[in-house]
């Protein structure tokens, strides 16, 4: 039996749009197909001119389209969605403000929506990544969590809101920025992980010297204007200390769990503490401490305390919340935090990789929320 024109759009609608997660059908991104004896034409309207991952669609869609009984070769060529197009796409995708304006389809800080992950019916569990200090590893962690924690079948995005020391894009080697569809930020993608940072929008050595409400803006917009696509997680990689971001966080994001990072030694648990008590005093709410650095693991297999013992232990204690976990201090760590290579993702049996796993399972299963809102249930006056 000849392949008809339909059974070609049939085989691309499990085809899907590697930055929006939608299929290609339903985005109408299929505008036509020719079958001529074994050859089948298909043309393609990519979201936007110069799409990052455009050899990626034709790949997906070649292989879709070859894998018919019938088709000898695929003659793929590719157009670009216009203005009005694009605003319709991002209508579509990301909820109309004039009649969802404070719902959780409507959100968009440039058009007046609210945030998402804030409305009581949002599954998507926030959690905050805190540091008293700089230098305890935290950003390192946050990227091998969300890893972690995308390994385990969820979907996962991390926003960087340490707006100074942005690191996370270069921690989980994206290689490109997000796309804009009609104002609407799609984030880049890399080991199942969705990002955005200020490192997109400022160059690498340039400071970001920033007053609060500058600050506080651009984080409402990362967490608006931004496809996010409903996550099971969203990772926020704060920057050290109390000052505005937590605060700002604290109002956009009221229902987020916070984990501190802290190092095994005295002082940095000191110096952590606060940030937990900072974020008891604006309602976040504390749910454990994560130890960086906890040993290292010499080549005679012994282990070497070199920041001390016990600083998480005790800092748990204090803040009456569970240990999640330990994270022993292996140059790897750092070696793939640098190179855009995350421990978790390519050397998945190291001593490291294997603490972070755990310490997402934690997260995933042992903290859990035990309730959750149900929009459906409704009190009858």
């Amino acid at each position: 039996m000849a392949v008809t024109d339909a059974d070609v759009v049939e085989a691309l609608r499990p085809v899907e749009d590697p930055e929006l997660h939608r299929s290609i059908v339903e985005l109408g991104m299929v505008r036509g197909v020719a079958i001529d004896g074994g050859v089948a034409a298909v043309r393609i309207a990519l979201t936007v001119a110069g799409c990052p991952l455009r050899n990626e669609i034709q790949n997906r869609v070649t292989a879709a389209v070859a894998a018919l009984d019938g088709i000898d070769r695929v003659d793929l060529d590719f157009t670009v969605m216009t203005d009005e197009e694009r605003a319709e796409l991002r209508q579509r995708l990301h909820g109309d403000p004039a009649s969802t304006a404070g719902t959780h389809q409507g959100h968009g800080h440039a058009e007046g929506r609210a945030v998402p992950f804030a409305d009581p019916s949002s599954t998507t569990r926030v959690l905050l990544i805190a540091s008293g200090k700089g230098g305890v590893g935290k950003s390192s962690l946050t990227a091998n969590l969300s890893i972690a924690l995308a390994q385990r079948g969820h979907q996962v995005a991390v926003v960087d809101a340490d707006v100074w020391g942005f690191s996370i894009p270069r921690m989980l080697g994206v290689e490109h920025a997000p796309v804009v569809i009609d104002q609407m930020l799609v984030p880049p993608e890399a080991y199942g992980v969705r990002c955005i940072s200020m490192g997109f929008f400022v160059e690498e050595d340039q400071p970001v010297i920033w007053r609060g409400p500058m600050l506080h803006k651009a984080l409402e917009q990362f967490l608006t204007d931004v496809f996010w696509d409903d996550p099971d997680f969203l990772l926020v990689d704060l920057p050290p200390g109390t000052g505005d971001i937590a605060l700002s966080l604290a109002q956009f994001l009221p229902r987020s769990e916070l984990f501190v990072v802290t190092t095994p030694q005295p002082a940095a648990q000191r110096v952590a503490q606060r940030v937990a008590f900072m974020g008891e005093k604006v309602n976040l709410q504390v749910r454990g401490v994560i130890e960086n650095m906890s040993w290292f693991t010499g080549d005679d297999g012994k282990r070497y305390e070199l920041f001390g013992a016990g600083g998480g232990a005790e800092l748990a204690e204090r803040l009456e919340v569970p240990l999640v976990g330990q994270v022993p201090l292996v140059p790897a760590l750092r070696e793939g935090a640098d190179a855009g290579r995350p421990v978790v993702a390519v050397e998945p049996d190291s001593e490291a990789a294997e603490a972070i796993r755990r310490i997402a399972e934690v997260i995933d299963v042992e903290l859990a929320p035990t309730r959750r809102y149900n929009p459906g249930l409704k009190l009858l006056g």
